[in-house]
């Protein structure tokens, strides 16, 4: 029987961090982040990274783990927060899986099974290497000859799949095709209960967004990304592809007014909070809490702990 988790998710600005807290209080559980940018240090005004005071004591785990100058894969979260994950449970406490991004939360419950290597090294510069070398219609049809299916739904221009299929292929002897058959027929590592925070009505989501986006503004979210330019923290960084940072980024480089890198700021939440429904809406087992026009946190923790206990 997998390890039960708990899971408390949803689209931004809607009231994960405060619920989760009182969750962790109440059900003496320790929080595992879930957020693809909350991960790195010095990035806290723009990702809401919970302050100190904010998590009242609370264990927060996967929270400034890595440099923002360093790559950062999803295999390497599913390793770390395993741990962590891991270690609550050893501690006979509760873990409460926290955070928006999908694909972290996604793959940490299946327990997906990465190749070795998956966060690149020495073999996977060799096979781009190769791939800028030899051309992709070449690279393709070497691929097809040890794995007909994976090759045939690959074009030619697709260099990171072709390279990813590459180096599985080298590092575990198996195609691609085969590995991810038995990472998606494989059980899922834990039992994951999920509960997701959303409006009643869209509009106020989005109302929401707008006001934080102004606030981290008025906390000094320039400032932060200014002091993550000076220090070398450029466009290439994946870190600084992160909402907020990348347009402030390029209104200090004066490609556009502050006013219009905040309008995008919150475009761009917008469109995020939409992509964060689409995910959630796929999970039919997932328990929601729709709030009306304001959070009802002390109802929410009524609900949540029902639920989860």
């Amino acid at each position: 029987m997998a390890d039960e988790i708990f899971v408390i998710t949803g689209p931004t600005a809607t009231g994960k961090t405060e619920l989760s807290i009182r969750l962790a209080k109440s059900l003496d559980g320790e929080i595992v982040s879930a957020d693809s940018m909350q991960i790195y240090r010095g990035m806290d005004i723009g990702t809401a990274k919970p302050s100190e005071s904010e998590m009242q004591g609370i264990p927060h785990h996967m929270i400034d783990v890595a440099s923002p100058g360093e790559p950062y894969s999803v295999a390497q979260y599913v390793r770390q927060a395993s741990g962590c994950i891991d270690d609550i449970i050893r501690r006979k406490k509760r873990p409460l899986i926290v955070g928006g991004t999908g694909l972290y939360i996604d793959s940490v419950i299946s327990g997906r099974d990465f190749a070795e290597n998956d966060d690149g090294g020495t073999l996977r510069q060799e096979l781009n290497a190769k791939y800028d070398d030899k051309g992709g219609e070449e690279m393709l049809r070497l691929l097809s000859e040890i794995d007909i299916e994976g090759g045939a739904k690959l074009h030619p221009n697709d260099k990171k799949r072709i390279v990813r299929a590459f180096e599985v292929y080298e590092l575990t002897g198996s195609t691609i095709s085969e590995h991810n058959r038995r990472t998606q027929n494989a059980p899922p590592k834990y039992n994951a209960r999920m509960l997701a925070l959303g409006f009643q009505d869209r509009a106020e989501l989005y109302r929401r967004i707008e006001m934080r986006v102004d606030r981290m503004m008025d906390r000094g979210l320039l400032d932060e990304v200014r002091r993550l330019l000076d220090a070398g923290i450029g466009f290439g960084f994946t870190s600084m592809q992160a909402i907020g940072y990348k347009e402030l980024a390029l209104a200090l480089d004066r490609q556009m007014s502050i006013d219009d890198a905040v309008d995008k700021i919150k475009m761009e939440s917008r469109r995020y909070a939409k992509r964060q429904m689409s995910w959630l809406g796929r999970n039919k087992k997932i328990k929601w809490i729709l709030w009306e026009k304001y959070p009802d946190f002390d109802c929410g923790e009524r609900i949540s702990t029902e639920f989860f206990k």
